[in-house]
């Protein structure tokens, strides 16, 4: 079964720093776009990074841009953000999503073809 499993969420005071991880199983993992979204209470999905299958090419949302950084293990089958000086406007359900397509939005659930996670809920306040 083709699956990416998030990790690392959890509570932190603003300013603070988290890092998800996303492991991947049952696909060609380092022929797969990784990308994170997430989703605030009550709001849609909101594109926050992608890295290319091989680590090089990586992009980031307005909002987090300087902020949070993409890494990738292909060796691991798992991908990293790592986010830092998180504001209470980080505070959503985090998902990591494997795709063949390159692009600079959230892939679609719908879309054939694309992995999605079950998600991680991050919440930044003090």
């Amino acid at each position: 079964e083709e699956q990416v499993v998030e990790s690392g969420g959890g509570l932190v005071q603003p300013g603070g720093s988290l890092r998800l991880s996303c492991v991947a199983s049952g696909f060609t993992f380092d022929l797969y776009h990784i990308f994170w979204t997430r989703q605030a209470p009550g709001k849609g999905f909101e594109w926050v990074s992608v890295i290319s299958e091989d680590g090089i090419y990586k992009r980031y949302g307005d909002s987090v841009e300087g902020r949070f950084t993409a890494t990738r293990d292909n060796a691991l089958n798992t991908a990293y953000l790592q986010m830092d000086s998180l504001e209470p406007e980080d505070t959503a359900v985090y998902y990591c999503v494997a795709s063949r397509l390159l692009r600079l939005d959230t892939p679609p659930r719908t879309e054939t073809g694309n992995i999605w996670g079950q998600g991680t809920q991050v919440t930044v306040s003090s």
